[in-house]
């Protein structure tokens, strides 16, 4: 299981909307920095294949400029 946290920056003016738009998505938790124009992003998602279409929804958002990954780690699951 794919757990990872960003930093996302959102293109200038853009941090509410970003807020909103990764907020949709379900295998996001977000939170807005107090004193930086910055997010806080962790992500957890099922699988490697999820992880890329998490990827691509994130990469699609137009608010986002720049998404740098903190940490990130894979918990496999137990059968």
């Amino acid at each position: 299981m794919p757990i990872k946290s960003y930093l996302a920056h959102p293109h200038e003016g853009k941090k509410e909307e970003l807020l909103r738009a990764i907020s949709e998505l379900h295998e996001c938790e977000v939170l807005p920095a107090e004193n930086k124009e910055v997010l806080i992003l962790v992500t957890e998602t099922e699988n490697k294949e999820d992880e890329e279409i998490l990827q691509q929804k994130l990469e699609a958002i137009s608010s986002l400029k720049l998404l740098a990954m903190v940490s990130g780690f894979n918990t496999p699951k137990k059968h």
